[in-house]
């Protein structure tokens, strides 16, 4: 029986974990102690910081796993790296690891391949004159933790005045003594999910957003097809291709942020993994394969066979969220069975306590909904997510 680790044990795990175990696998879940619905679904739990590259090699070495893979998040992403190469496992090197979590890393490297980009600076954390530093950037700029993920350290700056709140808010959210500045990039943002496998790109599927603005814009839903004529979609994939090279990113799934402009693509950032908020499921309830799968045989060094025929199946998702810290009391789905409700799901139960919705990991659940066309994907969606009651005291 083929050993796989996954890293983490949370929400975004938890189908990776549920289709390895389908595939016959023998689940190694790591991850640091906590209330994770993951833990009860492995083979073999360790409660350990997935961050600790060091313990988790050795782990992974007395363990003689096959493969290394997580879903969804960024923090891990550098120990993946560090495990395939020093095992000869497939996957990310650990070079690219480090590009791919390091924005400052990888907006150098755009910078040297060509990829269209934002302008930028490197800002130290204590520097005394940041305006001077920017210096011939043009507003409204974003202030970005090179080190976070899910859509924290971002914060949109519009004048000299909001700099100092900015870079404290930066600062509570990094490991790092800099951070960036660079312009933002104003046009229509939207994302793609894409794969690189032996080198080669084996598809992008561009996807819109639904996003929640608060200290800035946070993904709270997707959906595919995305309205973009094929000239885009050429130089999106073309641009998503050079990005990939400059960065190293090879054998894994691609998470990809993206600003149309004047009919432009701009890269914000790639992910060197899949992306979290139900971009698996788009994924493959468009292409009508198991994405989790694929990656899965991916990092086992079996070929993931990404042969795409079709029909694609137009498909949308949503954040269930709360508006509110406190307590849920009762939550109830009143929807009617529909082969089109993909999915309506919980994460917590009555009694457990949920946080006002301000960041990713905030989220209650989610739903997911399928149709014909987009049109009636999306329509479904929002009439669906009004039949769901969650009442938070």
């Amino acid at each position: 029986m083929k050993k796989i680790m996954i890293l983490g044990a949370g929400i975004y795990q938890v189908p990776l974990i549920k289709t390895a175990k389908k595939m016959g696998l023998y689940t190694i879940v790591v991850s640091i102690p906590g209330n994770y619905p993951g833990f009860a679904l492995a083979d073999k739990v360790y409660y350990e910081n997935t961050v600790d590259d060091e313990k988790i090699l050795a782990i992974a070495r007395e363990e003689g796993i096959d493969g290394i893979v997580t879903t969804g998040t960024d923090v891990c992403v550098i120990t993946i790296g560090r495990v395939c190469d020093e095992l000869g496992l497939c996957g990310l090197s650990y070079e690219a690891a480090q590009i791919a979590v390091d924005k400052m890393k990888m907006k150098t490297r755009y910078e040297e391949y060509g990829v269209r980009t934002a302008r930028f600076r490197k800002v130290a954390l204590d520097d005394p004159d940041i305006p001077s530093t920017v210096a011939g950037l043009d507003f409204p700029l974003i202030f970005k933790s090179v080190d976070s993920s899910g859509s924290r350290g971002i914060r949109r700056v519009d004048s000299l005045e909001e700099f100092a709140s900015a870079k404290d808010y930066v600062r509570d959210n990094t490991r790092k003594d800099y951070f960036i500045i660079e312009e933002f990039v104003e046009g229509e943002e939207f994302g793609a999910q894409a794969f690189v496998y032996n080198n080669n790109l084996e598809f992008i599927l561009p996807h819109g957003d639904y996003v929640f603005h608060g200290d800035t814009g946070v993904p709270i839903g997707h959906f595919a097809p995305y309205d973009l004529n094929q000239e885009v979609i050429a130089d999106a994939k073309d641009q998503l291709r050079k990005a990939a090279q400059a960065m190293g990113l090879n054998n894994c799934a691609i998470n990809a942020d993206f600003i149309l402009k004047d009919g432009k693509t701009y890269v914000l950032e790639l992910g060197g993994r899949c992306g979290a908020t139900e971009l698996a499921e788009l994924t493959a309830i468009y292409y009508g394969f198991d994405y989790y799968e694929k990656i899965l045989r991916t990092a086992l060094g079996e070929n993931p066979d990404f042969t795409i025929d079709g029909p694609y199946t137009p498909n949308a998702s949503h954040l269930l969220m709360s508006d509110k810290d406190g307590i849920i009391q009762t939550q109830a789905d009143h929807n009617e069975p529909s082969e089109n409700i993909v999915e309506v799901q919980f994460d917590y139960q009555p009694g457990d306590q949920v946080h006002k919705f301000r960041v990713g990991p905030h989220r209650i659940g989610h739903i997911i909904t399928k149709g014909q066309t987009l049109e009636e994907a999306q329509k479904l969606l929002f009439e669906a997510m009004d039949k769901v009651e969650i009442k938070v005291q």
